[in-house]
């Protein structure tokens, strides 16, 4: 976690891993753009990976890859989120919705990225 972390150019705050009795870890390692958190069930062959970000400066990309390869997972899922969105001084339009009848304008704010690796 700490490699991928590295390797995506995150700036490392700190870390923090259980492990479990009698296997499975979970862990953070808290980032200053975030977090990178991993959850794993050996027994069921899973483990949930996410990947916070903000920011323009690292790639959360190459540290998913670099999880789904040191992991072996055989069937990864990859999902971007967008959440924590922050306005930025000027957003821009990218469609209008109808919401219950009504239109409704749609924003792009920023870049922040969330991507999940299941393995």
């Amino acid at each position: 976690m700490v490699a991928a972390a590295k390797i995506a150019k995150a700036t490392i705050v700190g870390t923090h891993f259980h492990q479990f009795s009698p296997f499975g870890i979970s862990g953070v390692v808290v980032i200053a753009e975030s977090h990178v958190a991993v959850h794993t069930w050996p027994e069921h062959g899973y483990a949930a990976v996410d990947i916070f970000t903000c920011g323009e400066t690292l790639t959360p990309e190459v540290a998913a890859q670099y999880l789904v390869e040191k992991f072996q997972a055989r069937q990864p899922s990859l999902i971007e989120l967008k959440r924590g969105l922050i306005p930025d001084s000027k957003p821009a339009k990218v469609a209008t919705a109808k919401v219950t009848k009504v239109a409704k304008e749609v924003f792009a704010y920023g870049r922040p990225k969330e991507l999940q690796v299941v393995s």
